[in-house]
């Protein structure tokens, strides 16, 4: 046999293996323990996000659930975000302001901004999601809420990013659509190794006791992937699925903002568990290689249907996992542009992949 005909079927037979293992899991069902209400503090990190924060607040504020409070850090804004805030903070016994004046020179805003939050809840249960984003309706701290009990300490949410038009909204929904099977699936699996801080719950006990995000104070971003990677293991952690639990977020409009952003998200993932990393790179590499190889693979085998049936399973597999996932996590995704999508992820994992891989030099946002 050719060794790129090899290469081929080993990635592939990777690919098969790592799929049908989601869409099992994904298509377990599983249930909530807990129906007693627990107080919960929801903390909202805000820089110049006035519009967003007017959008927000009066939708967590309306929120179907006993006891909590909002917590909305409002970090040195240069908008009219303090103002907002402190007129509403009046009108609203549940809701909060922490300002921030200044931070240390050697930390990361948002680390810091969340650090004061968490520090300044009354609540052990912290409820996390971000200025941009909107809970898919009234329920959302009730759900996650459900998760709560002595024995978990972390409950890992579902932000999808909102439906507008364009190829630049469907990748980026694609994009984290794949993030999110992926480590809600491993978490599902007992091998959770991050969270999204626009919907990310845990105690204020677990944050304190792991002394917060100190050993990684000053790489940008990480405030909810390198910690939930440092502190979560398979009796702490639990998943929870459901449209009732999502948080929608909003999407880049532009591709070098999109850019930006994932080269930041990306280039986190340098500092994972070395386990981690290679489940991750193995999964990665295959899927990369099945694209690159399939060519090559078709040209030099003995028996051309091989190579062509064992890709096809593979794009069948792939299109059942997006549409199993996406329903099973509460947003549910055109799968038949699955084989497209999935051949355009390709060359942009080739892209940016690199750069995240090798850059030191991390910007926060378009400047």
């Amino acid at each position: 046999m050719h060794p790129l005909v090899l290469l081929f079927i080993i990635f592939i037979a990777i690919q098969i293996i790592y799929l049908i293992a989601f869409i099992v899991v994904f298509s377990k069902k599983s249930t909530a323990e807990n129906n007693v209400s627990v107080p919960v503090s929801v903390i909202v990190c805000a820089h110049d996000e006035e519009q967003n924060l007017r959008e927000l607040i009066p939708l967590l504020l309306k929120q179907d659930y006993g006891e909590f409070e909002i917590i909305v850090v409002e970090d040195r804004s240069n908008d009219e975000s303090f103002d907002y805030l402190y007129e509403a903070c009046k009108q609203h016994a549940q809701l909060r302001m922490v300002p921030v004046k200044s931070k240390p020179d050697h930390v990361n805003g948002k680390k810091f901004a969340l650090t004061l939050g968490i520090k300044a809840a009354k609540h052990e249960w912290v409820l996390l999601t971000d200025a941009d984003c909107r809970p898919n309706g009234n329920l959302w701290i009730k759900e996650m809420s459900r998760h709560f009990s002595s024995e978990k300490s972390i409950v890992l949410g579902y932000s999808p990013y909102l439906k507008t038009s364009g190829f630049l909204n469907l990748f980026i929904r694609f994009e984290g659509l794949l993030t999110a099977m992926q480590y809600m699936g491993m978490a599902l699996f007992g091998r959770p190794y991050m969270g999204v801080g626009r919907n990310l719950a845990y105690r204020k006990k677990l944050f304190l006791d792991n002394k917060g995000f100190n050993s990684h104070l000053s790489v940008t971003g990480g405030d909810d992937d390198l910690f939930i990677n440092e502190v979560s293991t398979k009796m702490n952690t639990v998943v929870c699925l459901g449209s009732d639990s999502v948080v929608f977020s909003k999407p880049k409009t532009s591709w070098s903002d999109y850019y930006i952003q994932k080269v930041r998200h990306l280039s986190v993932g340098r500092h994972y568990n070395w386990s981690d990393k290679l489940i991750l790179g193995t999964f990665s590499m295959s899927m990369i290689g099945s694209w690159l190889l399939f060519a090559p693979a078709v040209v030099f085998s003995s028996f051309l249907y091989v190579p062509v049936l064992a890709f096809s399973l593979r794009m069948i597999l792939i299109t059942v996992l997006i549409r199993t996932a996406s329903l099973r996590l509460g947003d549910t995704f055109a799968a038949w542009k699955t084989p497209f999508l999935d051949f355009i992820f390709v060359i942009y994992y080739l892209v940016i992949g690199p750069v995240a891989l090798y850059t030191n030099k991390i910007r926060w946002k378009k400047t």
